[in-house]
C-alpha cells in the first residue's frame, strides 16, 4: 500500500511538470523561427523557468522529491583508516535503513546467546588498522632516520670542470695526485668527524676528486647468477649491495672503457659457491678454476687487462672463500685490488696497503635492510660490562668461553644464547645493555658483530690476530673500538676496566659518528677500493702514458716510493 502511494505521487508530479514545459518550449521555438529574437527577454524567461522548476516541486512535493530525485543524506566519517571502504558501506547501509525501516518481527534468541554489536566490531577493526598504520609509519621514519646522507658537493667552477673532463685517464690521475698532495687543511667540517679519520684533510679532498673524476667500467661478460646478480641477504650481503649500487650508478659508471680509471669484475663469491661448489666435497678447486678461466677470457677479449696485468682491475667478495677462489691465477691474486671481508694477512692473499678490508654485515630483509637495526641505551642503563653469544667454531671462541663463561656477573659470555636467558633478554637487548660487545673471529677473521655493535652503540672489542680492520687506511679504529690480542683473553676484564670513563664516553661519541654509510658503493670506493697499484719504469721518459697510467697516492700516504708504487684511495 505504501509503495502504491509513492508510485502515484511520482507519476502525478511528472504529468504536472511535463505539460507546461512542452507548451513553453513550443512557443519559444515558434517565436525564434518567425520573429527577431529579443535575447534579454529570452534570458529573463530562462531565469524564471529555472526558479519555477526548483521552488515549485520543493514546496509542493517535499517527500516525493526528497525520495526520488535527491540522494539521501549520508554521514560519512572523516576518519582516515586502512578500512575506509568498509566504513563507507556501513554508513550507506545505515542511511538506507533510516529511509526504509524494516518491518519488525519477533526474534527468537537463546537466553545464553550474546550477540556482538556490529558497531563495536567495526570500531575495534578501525582501531587495529589505525594502530598498524601508525606502527608502519613510525618504523618507516626510523629506517629513514638511520640513513646516513653524504655531505653536499662543493661547487666546481665551470672552467675547471671542463678542464678536468678534457683530461685523459692518465692525466686525470696525475692531476688528482697533485691535488691530494696539496690538500687544504681541514680544521672543522660540519659533515665529518675528525677523530675517526686518520687524515681528514686528505680524505675530504680525495672524496671530492672521486665525485668529480672517477669513472669505472663494468665488464658486461659473464652469465647470471654468478655475474651481474647480487646476493642481497645474509652475512655475505656486502658484496651484493656493492654490485647493486655500482651497476645502478650513473655517477661512476662509464660505458666507454677508454675513459675508465678502474675496471670492475662483477662476480659474486656467494653465487659462485651456490652454482659450482659440490656440497660436503671440501674441494674449492672447481671455484678457483672457474675464476681462472674468466680472467683469461677477459685478458684475451679486451686489451685493458694486459696493459697493466690487472693492476687497475678490482673485485669485491665477502664470502669466507672469496680469497681462495683466486689462487689459480697469479695476476688475479697478486695484482688486482681485492675488497674482501676475509682480510687475513696471514694467508698470503690479502695484501695490506693494496687491498681493501670490507665490513661484513647481516641483512635479513633486502627490501628494508635497516629494519629493527640500531639504537642504544644511555650509559647509565647499561649494567653489563661485556657481552658475547654465538656458535663455537674457530680457535678464539672456545678459549673465550673457557675463561669467562659463568665466571663473572659483569661478563655475559655464552655459546649459543640459552633459551632461558633469551626469554628474559634477547640478543639485541643484551647488546644495547652492554658497554662493550666482544667480537671474536670464527672460522675466519671477519665477523658481522662489528657492524652490529656499531649500530647498537656498543663499543666493539675485536679479538682476531692478523685481521686488517675495515677501511683501515681511512678510519682510525682506536678512536671507537678496542683491539685485544688473542693471548690476552685471560686478562679481558682487567683490560676493559683500565679504560677510564672519560675515554669510554669519547669512544661512544665517536662510535655514533662512525655508523656505516647507507650506500656501500661510495663507502668502499672513497675508503680504498679504488686504490690502483701500478708498477712503472724507474725512468720517467720510458713511461707510455697511453699504456701505463700513473695512479694517485692514498688519502693517508704514498706507498713505497722506491718501487714507484703509487696508490689512489678513492
Amino acid at each position: 500500500m505504501i509503495g502504491n502511494k509513492k508510485l502515484f505521487s511520482h507519476d502525478l508530479m511528472k504529468q504536472l511538470l511535463w505539460r507546461p514545459i512542452v507548451v513553453l518550449m513550443r512557443e519559444l521555438l515558434w517565436c525564434c523561427a518567425w520573429k527577431k529574437v529579443d535575447w534579454r527577454k529570452l534570458l529573463f524567461l530562462g531565469v524564471v523557468m529555472t526558479i519555477f522548476g526548483i521552488l515549485v516541486p520543493t514546496f509542493a512535493f517535499p517527500h516525493t522529491v526528497n525520495m526520488w530525485f535527491l540522494s539521501p543524506p549520508v554521514a560519512v566519517s572523516s576518519y582516515v583508516s586502512l578500512n575506509g571502504s568498509m566504513q563507507l558501506r556501513e554508513a550507506l547501509t545505515e542511511a538506507r535503513a533510516q529511509q526504509f525501516p524494516p518491518v519488525s518481527a519477533a526474534s527468537v534468541l537463546s537466553p545464553n546467546t550474546t550477540v556482538p554489536s556490529k558497531n563495536k566490531r567495526a570500531k575495534v577493526s578501525r582501531t587495529r588498522n589505525s594502530v598498524l598504520k601508525r606502527r608502519k609509519k613510525k618504523s618507516k621514519e626510523n629506517d629513514e632516520s638511520k640513513v646516513v646522507l653524504p655531505p653536499p658537493r662543493s661547487p666546481i667552477p665551470p672552467r675547471k670542470q671542463r678542464f678536468i673532463w678534457s683530461l685523459s685517464p692518465n692525466d686525470a690521475l696525475i692531476y688528482a695526485k697533485r691535488e691530494i698532495e696539496h690538500a687544504p687543511v681541514v680544521i672543522d667540517d660540519p659533515y665529518l668527524s675528525a677523530p675517526i679519520f686518520r687524515n681528514i684533510s686528505v680524505f675530504k679532498r680525495s672524496y671530492e676528486l672521486m665525485e668529480t673524476m672517477l669513472k669505472v667500467y663494468i665488464y658486461p661478460d659473464g652469465d647470471k647468477p654468478i655475474f651481474h646478480q647480487p646476493h642481497l641477504y645474509g652475512i655475505y650481503a656486502s658484496e651484493g649491495w656493492f654490485m647493486k649500487f655500482m651497476e645502478e650508478s650513473r655517477e661512476f659508471v662509464t660505458r666507454d672503457p677508454e675513459k675508465a680509471h678502474l675496471f670492475y669484475l662483477p662476480y659474486s663469491a656467494r653465487q659462485l659457491e651456490l652454482a659450482v661448489y659440490v656440497p660436503n666435497s671440501h674441494n674449492l678447486r672447481p671455484l678457483s678454476i672457474f675464476m681462472r678461466d674468466y680472467a683469461n677470457m677477459i685478458a684475451a677479449k679486451y686489451p685493458y687487462w694486459n696493459r697493466t696485468h690487472g693492476r687497475d682491475h678490482f673485485l669485491v667478495a665477502c664470502h669466507d672463500w672469496g680469497p681462495y677462489t683466486l689462487t689459480m691465477h697469479e695476476e688475479l691474486t697478486k695484482n688486482t685490488v681485492k675488497a674482501l671481508c676475509n682480510a687475513d694477512v696471514s694467508e698470503g692473499i690479502f695484501t695490506a696497503g693494496q687491498d681493501v678490508s670490507l665490513p661484513e654485515t647481516t641483512i635479513r630483509s633486502p627490501k628494508r635492510p635497516l629494519r629493527n637495526v640500531g639504537g642504544g641505551l644511555r650509559v647509565s642503563q647499561r649494567p653489563i660490562l661485556a657481552f658475547f653469544a654465538g656458535n663455537m667454531h674457530g680457535r678464539v671462541r672456545p678459549t673465550l668461553l673457557k675463561y669467562w663463561h659463568n665466571k663473572d656477573d659483569d661478563m655475559k659470555i655464552y655459546g649459543p644464547l640459552p633459551i632461558g636467558v633469551s626469554r628474559k633478554m634477547s640478543y639485541v637487548q643484551h647488546m644495547k645493555s652492554s658497554k662493550y660487545c666482544i667480537c671474536p673471529m670464527g672460522y675466519e677473521v671477519n665477523s658481522p658483530r662489528i657492524v652490529e655493535a656499531i649500530y647498537y652503540e656498543c663499543v666493539p672489542v675485536i679479538i682476531a690476530d692478523n685481521f686488517v680492520l675495515p677501511f683501515n687506511e681511512v678510519l682510525d679504529w682506536s678512536a671507537f673500538s678496542v683491539v685485544i690480542a688473542e693471548k690476552d683473553i685471560p686478562k679481558l676484564k682487567e683490560i676493559l676496566l683500565t679504560i677510564p670513563l672519560r675515554r669510554y664516553l669519547t669512544m661512544l661519541a665517536n662510535l655514533k659518528m662512525a655508523e656505516p654509510d647507507s650506500n656501500p658503493t661510495t663507502a668502499v670506493i672513497h675508503s680504498g677500493v679504488g686504490k690502483v697499484q701500478q708498477s712503472i719504469d724507474a725512468e720517467p721518459k720510458r713511461v707510455r702514458p697511453s699504456t701505463w697510467p700513473v695512479s694517485i697516492p692514498t688519502r693517508r700516504r704514498l706507498m713505497n716510493p722506491h718501487r714507484k708504487k703509487l696508490l689512489w684511495s678513492l
